[in-house]
């Protein structure tokens, strides 16, 4: 049973560029594409062919090596590993990347049958085939599937990352004033951020007046009050006035009923009236 595995395992390395490429062709053929996109294709199709034969080649070490089954699983976990990472970054849906999995197994096998065809072997070497072959079909996708989700979900969170940040701008307005206009809803985690960004970058620019303007704040519950005055106490720490402008009525509504002391604090009606007072309009 041993030479006959083996033999099939090396069958599959000796032809594995000619498998990959009837693969390739067929698996081609389903996917229309435009005249540009066929031509951005022929850029990295050289390396696709080679991805192929890569894979297919892990099935006929597979097979020459079957006792070292331990071997065979991590040389397909590090297969589906970097390629998840790379067909994430070529931007292919993971739908369309998985959907090579069924033309894998139907070419790979047609090899195996046409190979037993010209060589018959027993229905137990071809049991331990099946249970070599299906099993490491089913890593490699579970491992590319992994790890193609695993950018997808860092790739998201640096872009929510970058999003949050950039929804906390403290705009200079000159020597030692800035601006801080809010929009939208405050969220638990935008609200940390709001504290750790406002307090780092009123340093660095050396403020000692932000204007808050909360005019694109539409809704304002405990949490968001709490954390609004939290930061604005955390300013005082650290020398920077708060001036509050563009609190909505049913915003300074929901303060109230919250029983929130405003009378601490330096509130403006709207942001040209803050601007005003501290002379970035003439009077006139």
């Amino acid at each position: 049973m041993t030479t006959e595995i083996q033999a099939l395992g090396k069958m599959l390395l000796i032809k594995k560029h000619d498998i990959a490429l009837e693969i390739h062709r067929d698996r081609m053929a389903a996917v229309p594409l435009t005249e540009s996109q066929k031509r951005d294709f022929a850029k990295i199709e050289p390396k696709i062919l080679e991805l192929r034969s890569e894979f297919i080649s892990l099935f006929g070490e597979a097979l020459v090596e079957h006792k070292d089954k331990q071997k065979a699983i991590e040389e397909v976990r590090e297969w589906g590993t970097k390629n998840g990472e790379y067909f994430f970054q070529l931007g292919a849906p993971l739908n369309e990347a998985l959907r090579d999995t069924s033309f894998y197994r139907e070419y790979i096998w047609k090899a195996i049958r046409k190979a037993a065809e010209e060589s018959p072997i027993s229905s137990d070497t071809l049991f331990e085939i099946v249970f070599i072959i299906d099993p490491l079909l089913d890593s490699a996708v579970y491992y590319f599937s992994l790890t193609y989700v695993d950018s997808f979900q860092r790739s998201m969170e640096n872009a929510r990352s970058a999003f949050m940040e950039l929804s906390v701008p403290v705009v200079p307005l000159g020597p030692e004033v800035g601006i801080l206009p809010l929009i939208g809803n405050i969220d638990t985690e935008r609200a940390r951020l709001l504290m750790e960004e406002t307090l780092r970058q009123s340093e660095s620019l050396k403020l000692s007046i932000l204007v808050l303007d909360l005019s694109g704040v539409l809704t304002v519950d405990t949490m968001v009050a709490d954390q609004l005055f939290k930061v604005i106490e955390a300013l005082s720490l650290i020398g920077v006035r708060t001036i509050i402008t563009g609190i909505r009525p049913e915003v300074s509504h929901t303060m109230v009923t919250l029983g929130v002391d405003l009378n601490h604090l330096t509130i403006k009606g709207t942001l040209y009236q803050a601007l005003k007072d501290l002379k970035f309009y003439s009077l006139s």
